[in-house]
């Protein structure tokens, strides 16, 4: 089990000029949790590239709603996210995230809009020798902030400041897109949205075994499932098709800004 403890989410190694993984592979027995998250921060800097599909199922009081999402990455700085809704049956299904590592475009194919702006600068004096709990993780590659593929590929920060405030440990081991991952359970965080900061709230993740990308995120209230993800294909070190990064917006596209 884990508590606040664990607050290294910003503290990653370095290898003379290039970040490098603390925990290069995982043993035969199952990790502690401090260990896990460890090995979980540093996920992204096992591959070059990344090709990732990944399935949203969320409940509410519509009913059940399922978004998919197809990431391509290519270290350092490119990235590519188009999400869509399978079975919508609309013209135009889809969003996409470009960036490549000094401009993001943005292109709705519902609505016709676009945005074209640089990346978002950070906060200054980061720099500084702040405790770990109040550093940022900074990655190679920037994905959408706030989605699931920035938390599946990036999840220090989600493990620091979400996870280890809730009592949390290892249950398993589980087959997820054909692949092993380990099981952690976490049983009431505390930084979370108000409208799941109940007793009965549980979250269950599945974590890639060779690579520390998260694979499932299992949200529960009580008995029902709120929100399950789940990564349907992983394909680290893929090598990706020409042009995959390049994006023109389509004629008739209303460029907000």
């Amino acid at each position: 089990m884990t508590t606040r403890l664990w607050d290294r989410a910003a503290l990653v190694p370095m290898s003379g000029n290039r970040r490098a993984p603390s925990i290069v592979t995982l043993g035969t027995d199952l990790p502690t949790v401090a260990e896990l998250f460890e090995f979980m921060r540093d996920a992204e800097l096992r591959f070059e590239t990344l090709r990732m599909r990944l399935e949203e199922r969320t409940e509410g009081v519509r009913g059940s709603h399922l978004v998919a999402m197809d990431v391509s990455i290519q270290h350092p700085g490119h990235a590519r996210v188009t999400t869509t809704e399978p079975g919508a049956g609309i013209a135009g299904n889809f969003e996409t995230w470009v960036g490549d590592g000094e401009t993001i475009l943005t292109y709705s194919g519902i609505h016709k809009l676009g945005t074209s702006r640089p990346v978002r600068n950070r906060p200054r004096g980061l720099d500084r020798e702040f405790p770990g709990s109040a550093r940022v993780y900074e990655p190679i590659t920037p994905l959408p902030l706030e989605t699931l593929p920035e938390l599946f590929v990036h999840p220090a920060g989600y493990c620091q400041n979400v996870l280890a405030t809730g009592r949390t440990w290892i249950s398993g081991t589980d087959i997820v897109a054909g692949r092993e991952a380990i099981v952690l359970e976490c049983d009431h965080p505390r930084a979370i949205e108000r409208v799941a900061d109940r007793p009965d709230f549980h979250i269950q993740l599945a974590v890639d075994r060779a690579e520390g990308i998260i694979t499932r995120l299992t949200e529960t209230i009580g008995d029902m499932v709120t929100r399950e993800a789940v990564v349907t294909t992983l394909e680290p070190n893929a090598i990706l098709a020409p042009g995959v990064f390049d994006f023109t917006f389509p004629d008739g596209t209303t460029m907000l800004f």
